[in-house]
């Protein structure tokens, strides 16, 4: 496999496993687990699982000392693609469907071009079909996205969901409404993530060891804001199943090894570049949700697969 194909094998591999972490978190949070305890548990797994390699790695650097600034950076990084997102977007989820829930992701390319553009990070040559491809491509996102996420039109498959649980979730038009808000949001602080990570990947540029700081920052600061919006009495910290476990383990395993190929990729190929992977996941979690969970699949969020993908 040759080197300049190797970051997009990485960032397909990444969307896939995105996919199984929104399928089973999904699963996880319709049985009562709390989203920002899973949030929590999630990353804290991720820095035991990393840091064992990140201190191996420290050797080579540690007489470098990276300075307040690269720390603040990391914070920042942490509080907005890990923390917030991470809360909006298992909120989000929880409320409306696992479909939804990766279609809004595909409006990451589309706000990270636009900031990259803003930002002077990507060159906009209307000449060149480099560009127009750009241009063209953030646009069938954008309209995939917001057709798969509100646009139903006729039943194309005939299930039912699962279990009453899901029932239930998908005839709270309000609640699912307010969960596509909150996703929307997870994917704007994903996109200043992306742009973040660009700046932090040149004046940190260790990896293992960054993904670590990140992954440590965000469960201290999840905790904080589980603390703060749910009372002791009601934040659920017991693991009542075998399937709560396994979904924390799973997706802890999923932030370690994401996070890192995530970082290397961007600080190799850019954040538009990354970001453009993400309608891949929303393609994959569509038909397995449909074919496992027995969400309902509607023409108008068949032929938006059919756009993105």
């Amino acid at each position: 496999m040759s080197s300049s194909s190797l970051p997009t094998v990485v960032l397909i591999v990444c969307q896939c496993m995105y996919a199984g972490v929104n399928l089973i978190s999904r699963v996880a949070l319709v049985h009562e687990m709390s989203s920002r305890v899973f949030v929590v548990y999630r990353q804290f797994i991720a820095f035991l699982l990393i840091s064992p390699f990140a201190c191996f790695t420290r050797r080579e650097t540690q007489g470098y000392w990276y300075g307040w600034k690269s720390f603040w950076l990391i914070f920042l990084l942490s509080f907005l693609s890990v923390t917030l997102n991470q809360n909006l977007y298992f909120e989000g989820l929880y409320l409306a469907t696992s479909s939804s829930a990766s279609a809004l992701g595909n409006l990451v390319p589309a706000i990270t071009f636009i900031m990259a553009y803003t930002m002077g990070l990507e060159k906009v040559h209307l000449r060149s079909l480099r560009s127009m491809a750009k241009i063209v491509g953030t646009l069938f996102c954008v309209t995939g996205a917001i057709t798969m996420a509100l646009v139903k039109g006729p039943k194309l498959l005939n299930m039912e969901p699962i279990n009453s649980v899901f029932r239930n979730m998908g005839e709270q038009e309000n609640t699912w409404l307010l969960g596509i808000l909150l996703l929307f949001g997870s994917s704007c602080c994903w996109s200043v993530g992306l742009i973040l990570q660009v700046q932090i990947a040149t004046c940190y540029p260790d990896h293992l060891s960054l993904t670590a700081w990140m992954c440590l920052l965000a469960s201290i600061q999840s905790g904080i804001l589980t603390v703060i919006f749910e009372p002791n009495s009601k934040a659920n910290w017991k693991l009542n199943s075998s399937l709560e476990i396994l979904c924390c383990l799973y997706a802890g395993l999923v932030s370690a090894v994401a996070f890192f190929g995530q970082i290397w990729c961007i600080a190799r190929k850019g954040p538009f570049f990354s970001a453009m992977f993400n309608p891949l996941c929303a393609v994959v979690v569509t038909v397995l949700a449909c074919t496992f969970l027995h969400e309902e699949m509607y023409i108008g969020r068949y032929f938006s697969c059919y756009i993105v993908g």
